[in-house]
């Protein structure tokens, strides 16, 4: 059976960050949505997501497939349920579709002709860019379990101190010298060739993916994730960094989103609690305007290439979009859009030409092509954010 994943009604309410990725690869709990299905059914898959985007993630139809909704995070009994499904069935949650059968060239899908399956169990939905923060506990002791089961981690080095050492998983080439690791509230998982220098403490759950950096000193609390090919310092709360980007300083960042290729500049610092103990309110793409959130914490949602100058301060639940340049003193805006240049003093437009050259450099110091495809992603970018910038 092929498996294809499509980004569904949650894409919107996930920007800025499916500006720039299909929904499947947004990274929650230890592995992004698509290495989570791609490991429960033990195949590869492919995507349907907007245009511009369908050159870096296309999709590969063959006469049978099962399409699937990206938001939906797999578990054993949705996945048992997706493999039986038939032609003309489809798996609902409520009014939610969450999986169904589709054959080759066929373009007119009429649900009230299917077989409606329904999924009554429980089972974690990302519809919001604060659920990548706020769900992160559970994905990422999911996630511990799916791909530590069976297996057994490296040893624990003398020289680390660790509690509950049975929810510490350490994979090969990891360093770890001198460091603290209380897994007592959530598992804690070390990707290959990562290191937590001297002096690190991390309360768990906590994941730090492969050949990523903890500098010496920081202070992490879970449920944090640090993706691949990262650095992070100071300290850092219930986080999540997608990978690719560095925040190697001192400063806070608590119950925030980070895409890859951003930096945050030394000392810079995240506010995630208003001073008032009141809900916060966060940019909402489609509206347009700042939505209620139900939520009481909210940092810093940052997208790709997005970069901040040294003491950067950043408001609560601040929106800073794509390729944004950010910088000098005071508060800027709640509301960053993308190829902004600038800061509390006013923004002006940070053009495609500037941005590729620095994307371009940032990305060959980690032996990566900033190549064709992601310079047409990004002007669509561009175009598409224009109406949010004053130029």
């Amino acid at each position: 059976m092929n498996y294809i994943l499509f980004d569904g009604p949650s894409r919107n309410n996930l920007l800025p960050f499916t500006y720039t990725r299909p929904v499947a690869d947004i990274r929650i709990g230890i592995l992004t949505i698509r290495e989570k299905w791609e490991t429960y059914l033990d195949t590869t898959t492919t995507t349907v997501t907007e245009d511009y985007l369908s050159d870096k993630y296309p999709m590969v139809e063959m006469d049978e497939n099962v399409m699937i909704n990206a938001s939906y995070l797999p578990s054993l009994e949705l996945v048992e349920m997706i493999r039986n499904l038939q032609e003309n069935q489809a798996v609902f949650n409520g009014e939610d579709i969450i999986a169904f059968y589709s054959k080759e060239g066929q373009e007119d899908i009429d649900f009230d002709t299917f077989d409606a399956i329904e999924f009554e169990d429980s089972c974690l939905k990302v519809e919001n860019t604060w659920d990548i923060f706020s769900k992160n506990g559970e994905a990422l002791q999911e996630d511990f379990n799916l791909i530590t089961k069976g297996r057994k981690s490296q040893s624990i080095p003398e020289t680390t101190v660790a509690f509950h050492s049975e929810n510490i998983f350490i994979e090969k080439g990891a360093k770890l010298p001198l460091c603290s690791l209380n897994a007592e509230k959530g598992p804690i998982y070390i990707g290959k060739n990562s290191e937590i220098m001297e002096g690190s403490m991390i309360r768990g759950p906590f994941a730090l993916c492969d050949n990523s950096i903890v500098k010496m000193g920081a202070k992490i609390y879970g449920p944090t994730t640090i993706g691949p090919h990262s650095k992070i310092g100071g300290e850092v709360d219930n986080s999540v960094i997608f990978g690719y980007s560095s925040k190697g300083h001192d400063g806070f960042l608590g119950n925030s989103v980070l895409g890859e290729w951003c930096n945050l500049g030394a000392d810079t610092n995240t506010s995630n609690l208003k001073n008032n103990y009141a809900e916060v309110r966060l940019w909402d793409y489609h509206s347009e305007g700042f939505a209620r959130t139900g939520l009481q914490f909210c940092g810093l949602l940052m997208g790709d290439h997005s970069k901040a100058g040294i003491n950067t301060m950043f408001n609560t639940a601040t929106i800073v979009g794509v390729s944004a340049n950010i910088f000098g003193s005071g508060f800027p805006r709640n509301f960053v859009p993308s190829f902004s240049w600038g800061g509390s003093a006013g923004f002006t437009t940070y053009l495609t030409k500037k941005a590729f050259e620095v994307a371009n450099v940032v990305m060959a110091r980690r032996n990566e092509e900033f190549t064709d495809q992601d310079k047409q992603i990004l002007e669509h970018v561009f175009e598409e954010t224009k109406k949010y910038r004053r130029e």
